[in-house]
């Protein structure tokens, strides 16, 4: 919570012009969900919260309620929403409205709601600390804007090699710009942006910091991206890999951990890498449990559409120095600098999961000092050099149901929930008949 006092909030709000507080939560998938609350209630709010119902964080993105424990089967009880008014900021582009994120309790006991993602990375970010150490995180995140099409939608100024252009070329209204001045309004971090590799697609970028506020701001980004597009009447999607003839959007999530004096303990001169042991077992977790992180940072059916071999997205369990082809990248930076980048995310992950995923393996790996094996040479994509990663959801979720120390640092509620709606979500996807099914055998058979 604030140090300043509510009452001292809204007094600062009402002389800004604010007359509502706009309180979000991330869901299971990351789906901003929330409550408009007129300013004058926010005292009564800030103590008692909102209620929600529980079933919300189970919710398709169709809008079906999923039957996960605790859910349907229990009568479909409420959860309180409390807002964490340290996360307090002016909506840049609705006048009136202030944002901020909210936190989920157990309406009965009072206890966080160990669902809740938030809730989930600092449980996880506890547990490293219980090291001495503090994950520290940088997000990346592309995605495609879209115009409409009459009933679709197509790639917004598509045109061939438009790539990592600036200016109108590529983006004949300014969306980049007009984006990047009212993101550093809204004060989640961002510092620079482009046009990226496909037609449409953009990539703004988000500064490091301790982990549990990397991903507030990744999913801050993301909601507030969105927004932006709507209010010009585009969509922006976040979809793994939306269109059959382009590449997919990533989440590339750089990692390092400080310790107690904020000194970077990857960083090690002396090593033959300039790499700490601690650096490598950091590495070695991540590799350790690459295939049950797959279920978290690759999360939905089409995720597996962006990855394989020559994709410039992952395809097996490795790492390489300034290699953009492993799984796990090293950047050439060293000193303060040092961190390894993790590119097996794509940019429908919920960057809350995402995180706190991999702090769980980064944990692993120093607490057991997991030794990776040695780092690629040349390009990647060859089975004999490494283990192929999961090749879709199911095997994924295999993969991460067998993972039980893995799931010993999420939590077993947590990942009971989680496998239960995206087994779900593989049981709907399997009963649909797509586009390719109907063209590929209505005619001839």
């Amino acid at each position: 919570m604030s140090a300043e006092s509510v009452e001292a909030i809204v007094e600062r709000l009402a002389r800004d012009g604010v007359d509502v507080v706009r309180i979000g939560y991330p869901d299971l998938i990351g789906t901003e969900r929330g409550k408009d609350v007129l300013l004058e209630q926010l005292p009564e709010v800030a103590e008692r919260g909102v209620a929600f119902c529980r079933a919300v964080y189970y919710t398709s993105p169709r809008g079906d309620t999923v039957p996960v424990p605790g859910g349907l089967d229990r009568g479909l009880p409420d959860i309180t929403i409390k807002p964490d008014l340290s996360t307090l900021v002016k909506l840049p582009w609705e006048p009136g409205v202030a944002h901020c994120l909210g936190d989920a309790f157990l309406p009965e006991t009072g206890e966080p709601f160990s669902e809740s993602p938030r809730t989930l990375l600092r449980s996880v970010a506890a547990r490293l600390g219980e090291l001495g150490l503090t994950g520290v995180a940088g997000p990346e995140l592309e995605y495609f804007l879209l115009e409409p099409d009459g009933p679709n939608w197509r790639r917004y100024d598509d045109a061939t090699g438009n790539v990592y252009v600036t200016g109108r070329k590529g983006d004949r209204g300014s969306h980049l710009l007009r984006s990047l001045r009212l993101l550093r309004d809204l004060d989640i971090g961002a510092t620079m942006g482009n046009h990226e590799f496909s037609g449409g697609q953009f990539e703004i970028n988000l500064h490091h910091s301790e982990a549990p506020d990397a991903a507030d701001r990744a999913f801050r980004f993301k909601s507030a991206i969105k927004e932006l597009a709507r209010k010009d009447g585009l969509m922006a999607t976040f979809m793994a890999r939306p269109f059959t003839d382009e590449g997919g959007s990533g989440f590339h999530v750089h990692i390092s951990c400080v310790d107690g004096d904020g000194r970077n303990v990857f960083d090690d001169p002396g090593s033959s890498y300039g790499l700490s042991s601690t650096a490598l077992h950091a590495i070695g977790g991540i590799l350790a449990h690459a295939p049950a992180l797959a279920a978290l940072l690759t999360p939905t059916i089409n995720s597996y559409k962006r990855l394989g071999p020559d994709s410039l997205a992952p395809w097996l369990a490795d790492w390489g120095l300034d290699n953009r082809s492993a799984m796990v990248r090293i950047p050439p930076e060293r000193g303060a600098g040092s961190r390894v980048e993790v590119r097996l995310g794509d940019a429908s992950a919920n960057p809350y999961l995402g995180v706190a995923g991999l702090l769980a393996a980064v944990y692993l790996g120093i607490r057991d000092r997991v030794e990776p094996p040695g780092p690629l040479e040349g390009y990647g994509y060859d089975p004999a050099k490494a283990p192929v990663l999961p090749e879709s959801l199911p095997e994924a979720l295999d993969a991460f149901e067998a993972d039980a120390a893995l799931l010993d640092v999420l939590g077993k509620e947590f990942a009971t929930a989680y496998v239960a709606y995206k087994r779900h979500e593989v049981q709907r996807f399997s009963r649909h008949v797509t586009d390719w099914e109907f063209q590929e055998y209505a005619y001839h058979l």
